[in-house]
């Protein structure tokens, strides 16, 4: 998303697993795998945002590298994630979680 700009989420699937390299906006997760590490889709160079959903069973995210809060994410049900450029992890708002 482009701050000042119409501009539309981008949506794409992945397979959990202890790192993921998620490249769109909002990303639908098959799979029970804890995930532990997010790949910025933007290298890091700046904040971003990320969109979680589970799509087959709830999701664990894990604190061992760089996402600062742990949690499951309940199948179907979202998790909005925010990367701090200047803090280097992201930062996790969960809707629903336990």
């Amino acid at each position: 998303m482009i701050p000042g700009t119409v501009s539309k989420l981008s949506e794409g699937a992945l397979q959990s697993a202890s790192k993921i390299y998620p490249k769109t906006d909002v990303v639908l997760l098959a799979g029970s795998t804890t995930i532990n590490t997010i790949v910025p889709a933007l290298g890091g160079r700046q904040s971003q945002l990320l969109i979680l959903i589970p799509i087959s069973a709830p999701i664990t995210l894990g604190t061992s590298d760089n996402i600062y809060l742990g949690a499951t994410i309940p199948l179907q049900r979202d998790a909005f994630l925010v990367y701090s450029r200047a803090a280097g992890g992201w930062a996790v708002n969960f809707f629903g979680a336990t």
